[in-house]
């Protein structure tokens, strides 16, 4: 709340905002003092002010996930599923160790929510 003050003794008008001038520091004559740092002390509140913001910055690019991509060069066949053939099938005739792994690499490529197939369906199989 603001509020404009005459005096007749003073020959400016003042507007009190809201601030007391007992926040303020007074010098012993009545003038206002101006505390200043030093320059050691500006440059260590400069490098505490760009170290949050490099922090909060890094914050915020993780929680977007910004890095998460990988770049794969693995290369894909696509294979048509014939009647009757499973995952399991599958990953077996195109594996060339564990089985497992190319179940999970092929539901991966996939983006197969289960292990069911339908016959018809285009596969992409990873191969090294």
């Amino acid at each position: 709340m603001s509020a404009l003050t005459f005096s007749p003794l003073a020959p400016q008008s003042r507007i009190n905002q809201g601030f007391s001038m007992s926040q303020w520091l007074i010098n012993p004559s009545g003038s206002l003092s101006v505390t200043r740092l030093s320059r050691p002390a500006r440059l260590a509140r400069t490098l505490v002010v760009l170290s949050l913001a490099v922090v909060l910055a890094a914050g915020f690019a993780a929680r977007s996930g910004a890095g998460d991509q990988r770049v794969s060069s693995a290369s894909y066949l696509t294979v048509v599923v014939p009647t009757g053939a499973t995952l399991w099938s599958i990953a077996s005739a195109y594996s060339h160790g564990d089985t497992q792994t190319m179940v999970e690499r092929i539901r991966e490529a996939n983006n197969l929510s289960s292990y069911d197939l339908m016959a018809g369906a285009r596969l992409r199989v990873p191969v090294k």
